[in-house]
């Protein structure tokens, strides 16, 4: 799509811990296309009085060479507060975020519409409107990284329950008696999964290196890996069991190894899942890597926007 043939434009900005990512999408009708992406570093204090204005003075930048957006989308690294736009706690970045006003702060410096989302959320969502899950109705979504995200989408639509809470797939138990996670409770599927526990697991110390090592045949990492492959087909067996998904995709840099370990995800679903159909779930790997999570918020911003264009319409007939 040309820059003078696309639709709507929206921004999306992806706040992390080292770097802030920025994408300009355009929706036209049902279709989505991602004109234009970079990012920047993270500023090295990492606190809101210098990540807001950062945030605005980088959407200004982008905002200046695609005019014409009509929405922000901002996904952060952590529990926010989805009626106000502030956050509530970032766990990878330094204090100071509880309250902070995220979305107002942007919103009222570009002088459009600005929502927040979770970083996991946005990565479901791009991939439900732009990649691996277009097309399914019901998709399950796990991003393995430093932690391990998530997000359910439910007829076509990504579910966010309370204060966007939902979706930390991560985060059931798995293991009861199972080591310590550091949300605080013990056997959680992202205290198995998770990248450090996943190459210290192989004997190394990264998760590509992990890869690397089990991908030229050593035991140890080849095991570890596997192992991987059994908790997550643990995990997505109870995901399975309660939502019977279209599609579960799986991102973040484990799945670049998820030819090694699939099996084993469907050797446990085929062991314990017994009240559905296996035969109309697809498990695959996510398709937008790293860009995920901006263009997921920037699908959020627009679809929020137009949520509440829409309830005002309706309220003031």
């Amino acid at each position: 799509m040309s820059a003078s043939s696309a639709g709507q434009r929206h921004l999306g900005l992806d706040l992390g811990g080292t770097n802030i990512k920025w994408v300009i999408v355009a929706r036209d009708g049902g279709d989505w296309t991602t004109l234009d992406r970079g990012q920047v570093p993270t500023p090295v204090t990492g606190t809101p009085d210098t990540v807001l204005p950062r945030l605005a003075e980088l959407g200004a930048e982008v905002i200046g060479r695609w005019p014409g957006a009509e929405s922000i989308g901002i996904g952060v690294p952590g529990l926010y507060d989805p009626r106000d736009g502030t956050t509530r706690f970032l766990p990878n970045l330094p204090g100071g975020w509880s309250g902070a006003p995220v979305a107002a702060t942007v919103g009222r410096a570009l002088g459009l519409p600005c929502a927040l989302v979770n970083d996991a959320r946005a990565f479901g969502l791009a991939e439900l409107r732009l990649g691996a899950g277009r097309g399914a109705s019901t998709m399950v979504g796990l991003t393995i990284g430093t932690g391990l995200g998530g997000v359910v989408a439910v007829n076509g639509r990504v579910h966010l329950g309370h204060a966007g809470t939902a979706g930390e797939l991560g985060h059931q138990t798995i293991d009861p008696d199972g080591p310590w996670c550091t949300c605080g409770n013990r056997g959680c599927l992202e205290a198995f999964a998770r990248a450090d526990q996943v190459a210290a697991a192989c004997g190394v110390a990264t998760v590509e290196e992990a890869v690397e090592r089990a991908r030229a045949g050593d035991e140890r990492a080849l095991a570890g890996i596997r192992d991987v492959g059994r908790y997550l087909g643990l995990g997505i067996g109870n995901l399975v069991s309660v939502l019977t998904p279209d599609r579960v995709v799986i991102g973040g840099g484990v799945a670049a190894a998820a030819d090694l370990f699939m099996d084993r995800i469907w050797e446990e679903l085929r062991r314990r899942i017994h009240t559905t159909s296996l035969d109309e779930v697809q498990i695959v790997t996510a398709e937008l890597g790293t860009w995920a999570g901006a263009i997921g918020a920037a699908v959020h911003g627009a679809e929020s926007s137009q949520l509440a264009s829409s309830a005002a319409t309706v309220g003031a007939r």
